[in-house]
């Protein structure tokens, strides 16, 4: 038998009290699970962006270092890797403005101005990395100057680096090749068989 309402009238028990909140609680755990596994598309998403930010921001420092070591100077400048971050922005080895970089860049993954340096025996930077600690995501498809990214086991293994024993390799190469290839071509000089 049942309550009484205020009419007076029993009411029925139909079996099925408690169910609407048992439909509830899965509606709820269901929505909790689907919230977390957009939380996670959106933080990979995020890591994604961040990792090609740091490739491009990391690509500009580098190319940057290049502009600076291969720029042709005044005479009786001596060729050097930039000092600081500053002399990419504006060169003091030039008496006209000179950039060699727009601005200067955060690190993506910290959120931080502060970077790695890579740094020669006479003091200037040759390279830049993040000072993240993570893990990348990306394995592949790298850039060709790049490619030894793929074995990196956290993001400050992504080193951004000028290579500058190539650049003097070049250069002695070119010089070396000039002088040949003038005194071949000039004319009143004469062989040692003539």
């Amino acid at each position: 038998m049942g309550k009484p309402t205020a009419t007076g009238r029993p009411v029925a028990h139909t079996g099925q009290k408690g169910f609407s909140f048992l439909g509830l609680l899965f509606l709820l755990a269901g929505l909790g699970v689907a919230l977390a596994a957009l939380g996670t598309v959106w933080h990979t998403a995020a890591q994604r962006e961040k990792e090609r930010d740091l490739l491009f921001i990391g690509d500009q420092y580098r190319r940057a270092i290049a502009s600076f070591w291969e720029k042709p100077l005044p005479v009786g400048t001596v060729r050097r890797l930039p000092k600081d971050f500053a002399e990419l922005l504006r060169d003091p080895r030039f008496p006209n403005t000179v950039r060699h970089l727009r601005r200067i860049y955060r690190d993506p993954m910290t959120g931080d101005a502060e970077w790695g340096l890579v740094k020669e025996t006479d003091g200037g930077i040759s390279g830049v990395y993040s000072l993240s600690t993570g893990t990348p995501f990306r394995r592949a498809n790298f850039p060709s100057d790049y490619v030894h990214f793929q074995e990196a086991q956290s993001y400050s293994e992504w080193i951004f680096r000028f290579d500058v024993e190539k650049a003097q390799r070049d250069v002695r190469q070119t010089a070396t090749s000039g002088t040949a290839q003038a005194g071949a071509a000039s004319p009143g000089v004469p062989d040692a068989g003539e």
